[in-house]
C-alpha cells in the first residue's frame, strides 16, 4: 500500500515539474534518434538512462538551499479560533523531499527529516543550526519531552535515537520487519512507540532501548501513533481503516474505532491537549472526532476533496488543523466542527504541526518545502 502511494506521488510530482518535463522531451528526441540510427541505438538508450538516473538523484537526494530569507515576520499571538481569518504565510524553507517536521518542546527548534539526514533549524532566526547525516531516509521524527533526544523511524525497519544537541547516534532499535512509519514519545518520556508497515506497534524503553512489548491486531500498515496527554492511552491509525486505542501500561486493546473508509485507511491520529477528543484523518477525505473515553463518534468534518494526511490540535485544544492532498490546510473549530479557514498551498500537504506556544503552524508539502503560518 505504502509503496504504491509513493510511486503515485512521485509520478504525479514529476508530471508537473518543469525539469522532468524537459527531461521527457530530451529522452523522446534520443529515442527517435535511436529509431533513425539503429546502429547507434545502444548509445542513445544508454544516454537516456544516464540522464534519468542523474536527474532523479539531483531531484530527490541532493539538499537544496533554503527558499526563504531571514529575519521573517514574527508571530505576535497564538493561532486561535478567534484569529484564524488573519493567519498568513510567514516563511518557507525547502530541502527537496522532506517528511514530517517536529518542533522541540521549547519551540526554539524545528527538525526536518530528508532523504539524506535530519536538519535542525533555529525558529526565531530560521537558520540551520545542525545537520545529522543518516544512511537511510527517515519517515517520521519526534522530540522527547525534555528535548534531549530525537527519534526517527526509517525504511530500513529501525528506530534511531539521536542526541539532539550533538547529533550523535545514541542507539538503534531493531525488531520491526518492515519500514517504521510513525514514532511518538510518551508524555513522561519513558516510552517510545513505533508504528510500522509490518502491521504492529512496538513500545520501547526510551532510556535503555529495550523492547517492552509488541501490540498486534491491525491487519495493515500502521501509519500513525500518538499517546494521550496523561500517557495512559496509545492511539494507532492504520491502512485497515481503523483507529485502535491501547492501554499503554499493559498493551491491552481497549477499543477499536470504525467508520473511516478508503483504500489508504487512517493516515493520522492526534489527541486534544485535554485528552477528551481524539482526531483521525483518512484517505476518505474526512476528519473524525471521537470521544476518547467512550470511543463514540462526536462529529465528522467534511470539506477536503482528497486524502487527509495529517491532523494536529493547537495547544489550546480549541483549534484543529488538517492537511490533505487537495493542497489545503483547513482550520476547524474543534467544539462546533465549523470550518474557519482553508489555507491554500501549491502542492499536496503531507503533514501539519503547531509550535508548543501555538504561534506557528508548519505545513510540509510533497514538493519538498515547509511553510510556516502565523498571525503577524
Amino acid at each position: 500500500m505504502e509503496i504504491l502511494e509513493i510511486v503515485l506521488e512521485t509520478v504525479l510530482r514529476a508530471l508537473r515539474d518543469p525539469i522532468w518535463q524537459g527531461v521527457g522531451v530530451i529522452i523522446s528526441i534520443l529515442l527517435i534518434l535511436a529509431q533513425i540510427h539503429p546502429e547507434r541505438a545502444k548509445v542513445f538508450i544508454s544516454t537516456s538512462i544516464v540522464i534519468l538516473i542523474g536527474v532523479f538523484i539531483a531531484q530527490f537526494f541532493s539538499p537544496a538551499p533554503m527558499s526563504t530569507s531571514t529575519p521573517y515576520p514574527q508571530p505576535v499571538q497564538s493561532i486561535s479560533v478567534e484569529n484564524a481569518a488573519r493567519v498568513v504565510q510567514l516563511a518557507r524553507l525547502g530541502r527537496r523531499k522532506v517528511d514530517n517536521p517536529a518542533f522541540s518542546p521549547d519551540g526554539r527548534l524545528l527538525a526536518v527529516s530528508t532523504r539524506i539526514g535530519l536538519y535542525l533549524y533555529d525558529i526565531p532566526a530560521l537558520s540551520e543550526v545542525r545537520f545529522i547525516a543518516t544512511d537511510v531516509a527517515a519517515i517520521d521524527i519526534a522530540f522527547s519531552p525534555d528535548g534531549w533526544l530525537l527519534a526517527s523511524g526509517s525504511w530500513d525497519k529501525t528506530v534511531r535515537l539521536w542526541d539532539a544537541a550533538s547529533g550523535q547516534l545514541v542507539r538503534t532499535l531493531e525488531g520491526h520487519t518492515d519500514g517504521v512509519r510513525s514514532v511518538a514519545f510518551s508524555p513522561d518520556g519513558r516510552l517510545l512507540a513505533s508504528g510500522s508497515l509490518d502491521n504492529t506497534i512496538r513500545l520501547w524503553n526510551a532510556a535503555s532501548g529495550r523492547l517492552v512489548r509488541t501490540l498486534e491486531g491491525h491487519t495493515s500498515d500502521v501509519n500513525s501513533v500518538a499517546f494521550s496527554p496523561d500517557g495512559r492511552l496509545l492511539a494507532s491509525g492504520s491502512a485497515d481503516t481503523t483507529v485502535r486505542l491501547w492501554d499503554a501500561a499493559s498493551g491491552q486493546l481497549v477499543r477499536t474505532l470504525e467508520g473511516h473508509t478508503g483504500t489508504g485507511g487512517v493516515r493520522s491520529v492526534a489527541f486534544a491537549p485535554d485528552g477528551r477528543l481524539l482526531a483521525s484523518g483518512a484517505s476518505d477525505g474526512t476528519v473524525r472526532l471521537w470521544d476518547a473515553a467512550s470511543g463514540q463518534l462526536v462529529r465528522t468534518l467534511e470539506g477536503h476533496t482528497n486524502w487527509v494526511k495529517s491532523v494536529a490540535f493547537a495547544p489550546d485544544g480549541r483549534l484543529l488543523a488538517s492537511g490533505a492532498s487537495d493542497r489545503t490546510v483547513r482550520l476547524w473549530d474543534a467544539a462546533s466542527g465549523q470550518l474557519l479557514r482553508a489555507l491554500v498551498h501549491t502542492a499536496w500537504v503531507q503533514s501539519v504541526a503547531f509550535s508548543p506556544d501555538g504561534r506557528l503552524l508548519a505545513s510540509e508539502l510533497d514538493d519538498g518545502t515547509i511553510w510556516l503560518w502565523g498571525v503577524p
